[in-house]
């Protein structure tokens, strides 16, 4: 990767796929839909309406895909971070000692 990053026209590229990389999985996913349906769709006679229609169609379609998909990423995220206890504050001392701590001042 760190070879990648050397080559003058990739490293920004790839400081872009770094920086955000759902935006660039949906790009990236977008694209793939989108040749597939040209390839696919060709000879069939569609209307530049309908071209229209199917390629934005695909477009939010695999947005929903790679937001869906980072759902798993933040359950993942939480998982891996150590749960931090709650600590809940009371107006009653937690113990004899403390009290009295504070009153020998």
């Amino acid at each position: 990767m760190e070879r990648l990053k050397q080559i003058p026209g990739l490293s920004n590229v790839i400081a872009i796929i770094d920086r955000y990389p759902r935006i660039s999985a949906w790009v990236v996913l977008s694209v793939g839909i989108i040749a597939i349906l040209i390839y696919e769709a060709r000879d069939v006679g569609l209307t530049t309406t309908n071209w229209i229609a199917l390629i934005v169609a695909s477009i939010v379609v695999s947005g929903l895909c790679i937001w869906i998909v980072s759902w798993e990423d933040q359950d993942e995220q939480v998982a891996a971070t150590p749960d931090k206890a709650v600590k809940v504050k009371s107006d009653a001392p937690a113990n004899s000692e403390s009290a009295s701590d504070g009153q020998k001042a």
